[in-house]
């Protein structure tokens, strides 16, 4: 028999090719480890090899160690010659712009019409087979990235607002992405006759960083350093590198803020915020969790927040000029799903009845001591010290969180007598209560309407937003983030909006143009073409009723009218900007006296940096949250009655009634007019 007549057995050759891939795999995982994280110089022994002097070698008994943290980063490396590089640029530039007027020449026609890549509002003209990321050096535009522009980090998410029909196919590297998002590496101009706009997801919207001023407590950090070594909870972890520093980290939905502490002094030592890049997997947390839940997401919600937490590290301790290797802890603060994300955690059971997280359901069942979690910061893969810890504050309950949590240490709620609520608005909304030493809370579902979702002209606080308005005769006066021509409005312009629309009986609670109630829109700035419609006050009267309903369910179920709480503090950057008069007027806030309303900033920041550094107030917290009551809004037996009513323009009741004297009382009117 020929060698042509031995037929290949399909199963062997099956197994054969499987173990060729898997094979291949082994070597494309090793490769990107060694590319990205591991020093060349340093060899299985963790030995250093090489002939110079490096600021990372320690003695060691053997020879030189390598102390480095395992990053290597090449990406600094044309910065040493910025010229050369823009000269090479501009003469790929000019080869492209060369081609295509010949082959417009060859044809014997005029050259095609050029399109404009556009960011705000700066514009450079289009090349065919260029990428978003090219466009984005030229105009100068940040966009994050770690894996030098290979599709690997999927950190350079772009919106690609218009002209998305111009670019060529995503790539497999994309195909994690939906809707108008692309990665900017991957994006090649496929056109270049149509003219693009995009906007990266690493955006710097105003966020408040800042919170109130704090007493002054004793530092009692878990990370210490003595005899030229450095302990975390008395274990030895590291030599003494010069310093030892923290980070607390707000971990929002829509934001995030971190913040540099010297573990010694207690001393902030610098902050950075961005829009969080997780977006293009949807606007709010339930969206989050459905996406998390697709089998070709993967892990890529993950990869997006620790990728920009990474580049906000390398940027600190390159601008500030200190080593990574110094950052010993990190305390992060962030809702039920933003921080089990963080975590690699599975939140789909956060989405589903009863809503609780594997950690709550863990504790619940008494295999926890509690809601809060420790790991290595390196095994998340966070690209501080090797031996860093990753700490997040307890959950309450639900979708009640570790934000929530750390607005309770900032504002030390435990230790009070009074009457105190805390609501910490955003797309997702909590309220505590604390009444007569029992403490209450609630989460509300709010959405993202005011902060720029589901709104036509709706935007975060970027330069152009809307903040503040009256009505007047002829029209609007406003003011505008930055002082920049009107783009639309952000949360605190919505609610002058909605309240100065209402005082001028221009519309009625329920939301309709009152002079004309077939009206589908209004001009408010017709020079810059804004508008309001009836859907867009449809979308805001839903998320405020998610607010009413929490605060008026909150307070009914402790007994306490507005007029008893002594204190209202208003938390996270949104609630920090809005009129409270206008708030209440619309029924977005309890009608609280505004002599007693406190806005406190970004408490959750404050409440991290806290627990950073004291392990006294840690381990408090972690005993107070057990005790607080938590009420599920939704098994309310009235609740949809409430959100109902929630949702006309109007305030809510100074006295707050339960649900069963108001419905009898309703039906004694019936029957007196029957």
């Amino acid at each position: 028999m020929s060698k042509s007549d031995k037929k290949i057995d399909p199963a062997e050759y099956q197994k054969r090719l499987d173990r060729m891939t898997e094979m291949f795999s082994d070597m494309v995982s090793h490769a990107e480890a060694v590319s990205l994280f591991r020093c060349p110089y340093r060899d299985r022994h963790d030995l250093c090899t090489a002939e110079f002097i490096c600021r990372n070698q320690v003695d060691g008994e053997d020879g030189q160690t390598c102390g480095h943290d395992g990053q290597f980063d090449y990406r600094s490396a044309w910065e040493s010659q910025p010229k050369s590089r823009d000269r090479a640029k501009r003469k790929i530039a000019a080869i492209k712009e060369e081609a295509v007027s010949r082959r417009a020449d060859d044809e014997g026609a005029e050259a095609p019409a050029r399109g404009l890549i556009s960011h705000d509002g700066e514009t450079h003209p289009s090349q065919f087979g260029m990428t978003i990321f090219d466009f984005a050096d030229e105009l100068e535009v940040e966009v994050a990235t770690s894996c030098q522009r290979m599709g690997n980090c999927h950190e350079c998410v772009v919106e690609i607002r218009q002209g998305a029909e111009a670019l060529a196919p995503r790539t497999d590297a994309e195909s994690f992405l939906r809707g108008d998002y692309r990665l900017a590496c991957q994006a090649a101009i496929a056109r270049d006759d149509v003219d693009i706009d995009f906007v990266p997801l690493r955006r710097r919207p105003r966020i408040l960083t800042t919170g109130r001023e704090t007493p002054e407590m004793g530092l009692a950090p878990l990370v210490e350093r003595r005899d030229s070594q450095v302990f975390y909870d008395g274990e030895p972890i590291d030599r003494d590198r010069g310093g030892i520093r923290g980070l607390a980290i707000d971990l929002g939905t829509t934001t995030v803020v971190m913040e540099l502490i010297d573990l010694e002094t207690g001393e902030s030592i610098a902050t950075g915020s961005f829009e969080n890049p997780q977006r293009f997997g949807g606007s709010d947390v339930m969206n989050r969790i459905s996406y998390d839940g697709l089998e070709t997401s993967g892990d890529e919600l993950q990869q997006a927040v620790v990728g920009v937490i990474n580049q906000e590290i390398r940027e600190m301790a390159r601008r500030l000029e200190f080593p990574r290797q110094t950052i010993y802890e990190i305390v992060v603060a962030g809702n039920s799903t933003m921080r089990d994300i963080l975590f690699g955690l599975d939140v789909q059971s956060i989405g589903q009845k009863p809503y609780k997280s594997l950690i709550e359901n863990d504790f619940l069942s008494g295999n926890r001591r509690n809601t809060a979690l420790l790991e290595r910061a390196w095994d998340v893969g966070l690209r501080a010290n090797r031996q860093a810890r990753l700490y997040s504050l307890p959950l309450i309950a639900s979708h009640v969180g570790a934000d929530t949590a750390a607005c309770l240490a900032a504002l030390d709620f435990a230790d009070t007598d009074k009457t105190v609520m805390l609501v910490d608005m955003g797309t997702n909304t909590e309220v505590v209560l604390r009444h007569d030493g029992q403490m209450y809370a609630a989460s509300c579902p709010a959405g993202p309407a005011f902060e720029g979702g589901l709104v036509k002209f709706g935007m975060p606080a970027y330069d152009g937003a809307i903040e503040s308005l009256t009505l007047t005769d002829d029209g609007i006066d406003y003011h505008t983030i930055g002082d920049a021509p009107a783009e639309g409005l952000c949360g605190s312009g919505l609610i002058d909006l909605l309240a100065e629309l209402r005082r001028h009986e221009r519309l009625t609670a329920k939301g309709v143009f009152a002079d004309d109630r077939k009206r589908f829109e209004i001009a408010l700035v017709p020079d810059r073409g804004i508008t309001f419609s009836k859907e867009d006050a449809s979308n805001l009267a839903q998320a405020k009723a998610a607010n009413y309903c929490g605060q008026f369910i909150v307070l009914r179920t402790a007994g306490v009218n507005a007029a008893d709480i002594d204190t209202l503090y208003l938390a996270g950057g949104f609630a920090n900007y809005i009129a409270a008069r206008n708030a209440i007027d619309i029924g977005l806030l309890a009608p609280v006296p505004e002599d007693r309303i406190a806005k406190v900033g970004n408490a959750a920041l404050d409440g991290a940096r806290t627990i950073l550094l004291s392990r006294d107030k840690r381990d408090a917290l972690q005993e107070i949250v057990k005790d607080i009551q938590h009420i599920e809004l939704e098994t309310t037996p009235d609740f949809f009655d409430l959100f109902v009513e929630g949702c006309q323009f109007k305030p809510m009741p100074a006295a707050l009634e339960d649900g069963a004297t108001k419905r009898n009382r309703s039906a004694r009117r019936k029957r007196r007019a029957s």
